[in-house]
Parts: C-alpha cells; structure tokens; sequence
C-alpha cells in the first residue's frame, strides 16, 4: 500500500488538467495502468484521488457492509457512486478534473494536492490553507485518538 505525504501548490489548466507532483507520479507509476478514482470527499469540499488498489479494497469494505436489496443501502450506494469519475494519468503526468466537480470543490485555478496517507487530497487551495483544527483543538484530538494507547508499538 502507498503512502501519500506532503502537500503541493498546482495549476489547473484551461481544461481543467493538473500535473501530479513528481513525488506522487513515483507511487502512481504503473499502479493498474495508470488508472485511478476521483470522488467527493464525505466531510469537505474537496475531492480524493485514490490509486485503483486502493480504489478496489475501499469498495470491497463498503460491499461487505450494504445490502443493495435494502433501499436505504441502495441509496447510500447510488449516492456514493454518483461522485465518482475514474481518470487516467497521461504521459506528461496529469489528469483531467471532470468539470463537475469544480463547482462542488470551489476550484479556480491554484489547487493543492494533499498526501492523505493511502489517498490525495485535492483542494482549493484558499480553502485548504485555512485550518480545520485550532492548535489546541488538534492537541486535545491526538490526545484524544493516541494518548490512551495501551499498544506498546505506537
């Protein structure tokens, strides 16, 4: 499994293309052709890009859990499909941004790619810059999350 970290200050093109930085092109390079999905973020207004692998265990996760013959299950599924797009990394090293994500994401043109562990992050980058979390509400958060660890290794 890949490993996203850093964040990056891009350009979007006039037809909406990015260049990856080249530290992400390295763990993209020849991960399912080059294929990768595009959807909505849950929680912001942003959207992640997940390489295909991951792509494939994230849906296996959501299959084991919804039963498309429960019609809140199948709305849930549409739903999450509905803000999905698959896009191909070109030989120059970009992808294409569907344009129906731009209003949903408030691009304009400098966006900013975010390592997110096993997905990227892609943003506005005003809206990134600013933060989610105080620096005391992020203390308490990894207190909250890490501090009672009982786990030796962590």
């Amino acid at each position: 499994m890949q490993t996203f970290i850093g964040d990056y200050k891009c350009k979007l093109d006039a037809k909406g293309r990015v260049l990856l930085p080249s530290a992400f092109r390295k763990l993209l390079n020849g991960d399912s052709e080059n294929r990768c999905v595009l959807r909505k973020n849950l929680h912001d207004k942003c959207l992640d890009l997940y390489p295909m692998k991951e792509w494939e265990r994230q849906i296996e996760m959501v299959r084991a859990r919804v039963n498309t013959f429960n019609k809140r299950h199948a709305a849930f599924m549409r739903e999450f499909y509905r803000g999905t797009a698959e896009v191909q990394i070109d030989s120059n090293g970009r992808i294409l941004i569907p344009k129906k994500f731009f209003e949903f994401a408030g691009f304009r043109k400098d966006i900013t790619l975010a390592g997110q562990d096993d997905k990227i992050e892609i943003w506005d980058t005003e809206a990134y810059e600013k933060p989610a979390l105080s620096d005391d509400d992020f203390s308490s958060l990894a207190n909250e999350i890490l501090g009672g660890s009982i786990n030796p290794e962590l």
